[in-house]
């Protein structure tokens, strides 16, 4: 009886209460993309994971990849608001470029890889999944490259030999933090956090070039 009731009071809440079922589904998915990949999760099986029905996930979603593109943009925009709270913490505006870069970076990477599900998901299971998802990443690339841009501009500023076409140099790294995000979703054991903020900082400094001139000396 106390079962009967239990599942009577799920699908009352359910059906009442949009934002649990969008939580419920948002974790079904964090967890079986992670476990058993985006490709080979339906959405009877999200619906089972959430204890919601499928008419109830299609109230929230228009498809799954729909519910992929929101666990994704979940963890893009958490880092990038680390990063860009980063940007006016304490000690920001007279640190070294290295260190600024270290810092941001390090900001960035603590936020989209605390809990491995989600970095499994945000940069493995979205690859190759359908051309609009493509489109959507090349969007968020290109909010990171602005970023990065401003960040290699202001170091050129401080007397940084910045070399080649910054635009192109920024993007080249910017694919290059999207692979190395990748190898840790596949492998978190092997490419922790701490390794992949100083890689970060070690290819962004190859691209800004070591500090000539009087506008350098602080780095």
């Amino acid at each position: 009886m106390a079962d009967a009731v239990m599942e009577l009071w799920s699908g009352v809440r359910a059906a009442r209460d949009p934002a649990w079922v969008r939580a419920q589904l948002m974790a079904a998915g964090r967890t079986l993309f992670a476990v058993y990949g985006y490709a080979r999760t339906t959405v009877e099986d999200l619906c089972a994971a959430a204890q919601v029905e499928v008419r109830d996930f299609h109230r929230e979603f228009e498809s799954r990849e729909a519910l992929l593109v929101d666990l994704y943009d979940e963890v893009a925009t958490r880092g990038m608001r680390a990063s860009e709270a980063e940007l006016s913490a304490e000690g920001m505006e007279t640190c070294s470029t290295e260190e600024r870069v270290h810092r941001l970076f390090d900001a960035y990477v603590r936020a989209v890889t605390r809990d491995p599900r989600e970095a499994r998901v945000a940069f493995v299971e979205v690859l190759g999944v359908s051309r609009e998802m493509e489109d959507h990443l090349t969007m968020w690339r290109s909010v990171w490259t602005e970023f990065l841009t401003q960040e290699a501009e202001r170091a050129r500023g401080r007397g940084h030999a910045v070399d080649g076409n910054l635009a192109v140099v920024v993007k080249v790294l910017t694919r290059s933090v999207d692979e190395l995000l990748a190898h840790h979703g596949r492998r978190p054991r092997q490419v922790p956090p701490a390794w992949l903020t100083s890689e970060f900082t070690r290819l962004s400094m190859a691209m800004i070039g070591p500090a000539v001139g009087p506008a350098g000396t602080s780095g």
